[in-house]
């Protein structure tokens, strides 16, 4: 299975994010965010956490006119997977792949510890590892994850089964308590909290392995 890591000025978990997929079987490309194409035969675009751009404007707008992005955008409308984490998920949001907007956390301050998530769904390629857990432990590390869409969509993202976790105590402020959303096809995520920093014992936690071994197993299957 083939991964792509798309790096921008301000990226600063892509390294974790290639360790994680590394770790559990990917072949991973790092791209550069003024490359105009992926390499060939990608089957995932990952879009890590960080800073992309300062997060001048909004968190994640100037990454979203990147040339890499028109790339990324259509290897979705393609059929292809992709995972937004943290900046990535605001990425994934200014692009128009996933509804909705990240905001400043209701409390102002930026948040950084361990949260406990739900497991809201297991019926996506990126949730179905975890089995019969009901919560796992992630870290989340932003300012701006403040979760917001308007009542029609959040009853369509619940009507179709797309949150893929909600918080267990909200940090951030976010409707629903929503942490991660899925696309309209299950396979885009776009998620504020770091599965990739919860991989190896050494980081507290290793929840994230799930879902990135189930991701993997999908791929490989398909």
């Amino acid at each position: 299975m083939k991964a792509a890591v798309i790096v921008f000025p301000g990226s600063n978990c892509d390294r974790d994010m290639a360790v994680a997929l590394e770790k559990a079987g990917a072949d991973v490309s790092m791209v550069w965010h003024k490359d105009a194409g992926l390499p060939d035969g990608v089957d995932l675009v990952a879009i890590p956490g960080g800073f992309s751009f300062g997060d001048y404007l909004r968190c994640g707008a100037i990454a979203a006119q990147s040339p890499v992005c028109n790339a990324l955008v259509d290897h979705v409308q393609r059929g292809g997977y992709a995972l937004g984490v943290c900046n990535g998920f605001q990425v994934l949001t200014e692009t128009g792949l996933l509804p909705g907007v990240l905001m400043r956390n209701a409390g102002i301050k930026f948040v950084c510890k361990s949260v406990n998530l739900n497991i809201a769904t297991r019926n996506s390629a990126f949730t179905n590892a975890y089995g019969s857990a009901t919560s796992i432990d992630i870290p989340v590390a932003h300012h701006d994850g403040n979760y917001f869409v308007d009542e029609a969509t959040l009853a369509k993202l619940q009507a179709e089964d797309r949150i893929a976790f909600t918080y267990q105590g909200n940090p951030n402020g976010s409707i629903a308590d929503i942490a991660g959303v899925l696309s309209e096809n299950r396979r885009v995520l776009g998620m504020m909290p770091h599965p990739e920093r919860a991989v190896e014992d050494v980081h507290g936690s290793t929840d994230g392995q799930a879902l990135f071994r189930g991701l993997l197993a999908e791929l490989v299957t398909a």
